[in-house]
């Protein structure tokens, strides 16, 4: 279960699910956020992201999931977003989802770590390199990395000396965006930054393979092994 909380940000109110462990803590805590998909339904409208704050709320992890996309109206075409995003925006979001977490008491704040999927994979780079209280980043299949997004911005891959936390990445080997190419990129850059960090490949799998609602992306075995190797990482760091 979670709540809803809504913070401004710049004006524009933006939803944040908290997803809380039971008992009293102080708990680790981890900024979600959000694949691609829940652009058009809302976080709350998709069975994935709530599945993954449920699971992390399980581990005993604290969870503050912003909608980065509430500069829109919910109805507002994918492209339009996409076209659009902006990255001093999403930066100021983390900023606000950040101090949100971080304030609740039952989390300790000198335990909090992010976390990403596709779309998320990218924007955990993007916290990473702006949020430098951040103890541990996780990112699975972050595509664009290698561009920036919006009206002055830099590719934010450019920005690797900027991460002070150690990363841990999650590929499929037929994905595309990123491709393993692109991967090898990420890789290179962390180290050049001297960015502790580790990423891990899985043949038979592309992008998306953790997306359990989509039958033609999931790959079962190399999702779970994912998860374990994630939480590893995250109980290595943050507890």
């Amino acid at each position: 279960m979670y709540t809803k909380r809504i913070v401004e940000v710049q004006g524009s109110p933006m939803d944040v699910l908290v997803f809380e462990p039971q008992g009293k803590g102080p708990f680790p805590g981890l900024v979600v956020a959000q694949h691609i998909p829940v652009a058009h339904a809302g976080l709350e409208g998709d069975p994935f992201q709530i599945d993954a704050g449920e699971r992390l709320a399980r581990e005993g992890y604290a969870v503050a999931m912003p909608h980065f996309f509430h500069w829109w109206p919910k109805e507002a075409d994918i492209e339009i977003k996409r076209k659009g995003f902006r990255d001093d925006r999403a930066a100021a979001d983390f900023a606000a989802a950040y101090k949100l977490l971080a304030g609740l008491d039952k989390v300790d704040e000198d335990r909090i770590g992010v976390l990403g999927h596709c779309w998320g994979g990218r924007l955990c780079w993007l916290g990473a390199c702006h949020i430098p209280k951040f103890k541990a980043a996780v990112m699975l299949y972050g595509g664009r990395i290698k561009t920036g997004m919006g009206e002055g911005s830099v590719p934010l891959i450019g920005l690797a000396d900027r991460i002070r936390c150690p990363v841990m990445g999650l590929f499929g080997n037929e994905d595309q965006n990123p491709s393993p190419a692109d991967v090898d990129e990420l890789d290179a850059a962390l180290t050049r930054a001297g960015v502790p960090h580790e990423f891990h490949r899985y043949d038979g799998a592309g992008h998306g393979f953790q997306d359990y609602t989509n039958p033609d992306r999931y790959r079962r075995e190399a999702s779970d092994d994912a998860w374990k190797k994630l939480f590893g990482f995250f109980g290595r760091h943050l507890r």
